[in-house]
């Protein structure tokens, strides 16, 4: 029977006793030796969360069980045990999806709110992140709706985005670590420019809403960026920078993500849909996007707060 090494790390707003013998338990269960520790930030001194990684040994045919099997206790306790290969970190490009991912909320609802259509766009929005619709067809429905929109809704919103905890410290320190970052976003240019004018992104792929008139026309300019768009756009990124799809990484937390996530050599679904945090081969879901910086592999006396 086949072993190998992986890590796991533990990320949580404080490691509880429960969460310690839940552990314990999975480690029991999946015979899972361990070959190294490393406290990665502690919050009882001072850091966002607690991090520990682990490295451990198992059978090669129960990896994606233990996945799951990790999933369902951060299912009933705050923590998440992220799933990773053990080998080098080398990761230097991180793409993220930017509504519900770098900001809390789905921008073309917020629109839609403003536009009286709020209840119609928001139900076709949550069918296309749970993946029951084609992103293409349903984002264009939901565009139609919105024509007549004032463009001084747009800048109202814009000024406004609601961040995810943890997006400011994350920028503040892939920046100073020397990551290339991207928004690849099914949202729109004029907010992933707001939010790389605030936090620093190095490129933006979004979608071009048309305005004529000071009114948005509903109509979107090609190339619409959908899974597949996300994913061209993810290896076009490393290619022309020289990185390899294994130092790639992704976050996101949609249907429309996925391919995303499977290109890159880590793919985190952040607070993201149940269909995509099964599929995912990373999922994040009770602390800040701060958390990432632990899973790249940085301790928190490396990190700036």
């Amino acid at each position: 029977m086949a072993r190998n090494e992986r890590r796991l790390t533990l990320l949580a707003p404080t490691l509880t006793p429960a969460i310690e013998s839940e552990f314990a338990a999975l480690k029991k269960r999946f015979d899972l030796e361990e070959r190294g520790v490393t406290r990665l930030a502690e919050a009882s001194k001072g850091a966002a969360m607690d991090a520990i990684e682990y490295v451990v040994e198992g059978d090669d045919a129960e990896w994606e069980a233990l996945r799951h099997a990790a999933l369902a206790i951060g299912e009933a306790e705050p923590v998440d045990i992220v799933l990773q290969n053990a080998g080098e970190r080398a990761y230097r490009l991180v793409c993220f999806d930017m509504d519900s991912t770098l900001i809390k909320a789905e921008v073309i609802d917020e629109l839609a709110k403003r536009h009286g259509v709020g209840d119609q766009v928001a139900e076709v929005t949550e069918r296309a992140m749970r993946g029951e619709l084609d992103f293409k067809a349903s984002f264009r429905e939901r565009m139609a709706k919105l024509e007549g929109l004032s463009e001084t809704v747009l800048e109202s919103i814009a000024s406004e985005l609601p961040l995810m905890e943890g997006v400011e410290r994350l920028m503040k320190n892939l920046k100073r670590l020397g990551y290339r970052t991207a928004i690849l976003s099914g949202g729109f240019t004029y907010f992933a420019q707001a939010l790389q004018q605030r936090l620093g992104f190095d490129e933006i792929h979004a979608n071009e809403l048309v305005i004529s008139k000071g009114l948005v026309t509903g109509e979107t300019a090609d190339p619409i960026v959908d899974a597949e768009r996300k994913a061209v756009l993810l290896e076009q990124i490393a290619t022309r920078e020289g990185f390899s799809l294994d130092q790639a990484v992704a976050v996101g937390d949609g249907a429309n993500d996925l391919k995303m996530l499977a290109k890159a050599g880590m793919g985190v679904a952040y607070h993201a849909k149940p269909l995509v945090r099964a599929e995912a081969r990373q999922a994040v879901s009770t602390v800040g996007l701060d958390g990432l910086l632990y899973l790249l592999g940085h301790a928190e006396d490396e990190l700036l707060r």
